[in-house]
């Protein structure tokens, strides 16, 4: 009867449109007072969710992700990629999609991607001639290399939903040749609709400009550096790095690139900490939702009926996928992390799969998930962004769909993909 209230109240909380966290709060509440359980401890559970000294980090990545986005370090990073690939066959969708690797290891944040590139990118190609759906879509699937190329926040709430047994450094080397496949993958898919529509190529600006392109952004890449190169040397530890990150952002770019001004500051901090309160009220419910699945044994359960359908490892990792495609087109990524983390983790450690595999498959997985409606974040800030309706770019973003569902099936079914250079460090 518990899990059928848990169940029921969440379903019609996100129905209905209520925030998923509340969803969540709610939903556990109510079955927790349907078991007769103090509702003490739907609270409890929620501050013991948050209560991880790891989830430090998050606030000090988002914030040097923010003076990042704030403080010029985004058009820096454009005229590098422009210098690079901007000659080729529809210079400027490769230059958005070698943006997006760029920054996305900076800002960790798909839709910090999309506001910073593609407010930039975006109306430039459209002046270019591209249609303005291919702009978008381009902008838009591209982003996810926020998600999986490191540092990204989304790695260190993965690694708390895994109960703790997983090293955030790890997950960060494991990001790296994934998040570069996905957005080569995306470039092939680029240059083929722009042989396909004849769309420009911009003209070489000579190895000189390649040069003083590459030293004004390097700087600004180095805050990758310091939150990476800390973590993993072991100098400091994720939450410290994170601090240096975003120390090193702000002096940057005051008093190196003078682009950070007092009123640029004040909206990275409001965007951080709304973004921190975000997270970590998700977390927190989450936290008490999870310990009720934990309880009604629904992991156990789904890993079973898995089984009875098939017993081949290729089958239900695949089962999986598709399950996870589902949910993220209708649910918030994080929540959906902390959710599905503890249901899908024992099955796939069970196939043989490492858990830092099965981190960056899921998180590549939910990623997609932002570009898909009904609840496609990125896919409605892109829209926004390029001034068209969302029905103009479902119709032609499929290739850029294929171009990522390539990728996830390398990271599923080739380990080395995701686990070599975690072997190598």
């Amino acid at each position: 009867m518990g899990l059928t209230i848990l169940l029921l109240v969440f379903a019609v909380g996100v129905v209905i449109g209520m925030p998923v966290a509340f969803a969540m709060g709610i939903a556990a509440a109510s079955a927790f007072w349907i078991e007769g359980f103090p509702m003490l401890i739907t609270f409890q559970r929620a501050t013991a969710g948050v209560s991880v000294f790891s989830l430090l980090a998050i606030p000090f990545f988002v914030l040097a992700g923010e003076i990042m986005l704030h403080g010029g370090i985004a058009v820096r990073l454009v005229k590098l990629a422009s210098a690079l690939v901007g000659h080729l066959k529809g210079g400027l969708a490769m230059v958005n999609i070698f943006s997006s690797m760029l920054f996305g290891g900076i800002s960790g944040s798909a839709v910090a991607d999309i506001s910073a590139l593609g407010s930039i990118l975006v109306p430039v190609m459209k002046e270019r001639g591209y249609r303005p759906d291919f702009a978008v879509n381009v902008t838009v699937t591209s982003s996810i290399a926020g998600i999986v190329i490191p540092p990204s926040h989304n790695m260190i709430i993965f690694a708390v939903a895994a109960g703790g047994g997983i090293s955030v450094s790890s997950l960060f080397l494991a990001g790296v040749i994934p998040g570069m496949i996905m957005c080569v993958s995306l470039a092939i898919a680029a240059y083929i609709l722009s042989i396909k529509h004849n769309y420009p190529a911009e003209p070489f600006p000579g190895w000189r400009e390649v040069g003083r392109s590459a030293a004004d952004a390097i700087p600004g890449f180095f805050t990758a550096v310091i939150i990476v190169g800390g973590t993993l040397s072991g100098v400091f530890t994720v939450t410290e790095s994170g601090a240096f990150g975003a120390i090193y952002a702000i002096l940057l770019t005051k008093f190196y690139y003078r682009s950070l001004t007092w009123q640029s500051f004040k909206i990275a901090l409001v965007g951080t900490v709304r973004t921190t309160s975000m997270v970590m009220i998700l977390i927190a419910f989450a936290s008490s939702f999870a310990y009720l699945l934990a309880l009604y044994q629904v992991p156990a359960r789904l890993s079973e009926a898995l089984v009875l359908i098939s017993d081949n490892p290729i089958i239900i990792l695949l089962m999986i996928n598709v399950i996870l495609l589902i949910l993220g087109m209708i649910m918030d990524m994080a929540a959906l992390i902390l959710i599905c983390t503890p249901i899908f983790l024992p099955i796939a450690k069970g196939l043989g799969m490492d858990p830092t595999q099965f981190g960056i498959m899921m998180l590549m997985n939910l990623g997609l998930g932002l570009c898909t409606p009904p609840v496609g974040t990125c896919l409605f800030v892109g829209c926004a962004v390029g001034k068209i309706k969302i029905e103009e770019a479902l119709k032609s973003i499929w290739p850029f769909y294929l171009a990522i569902l390539g990728a996830l099936i390398l990271v599923t079914y080739v380990p080395a993909v995701s686990m070599w250079l975690p072997s190598v460090f």
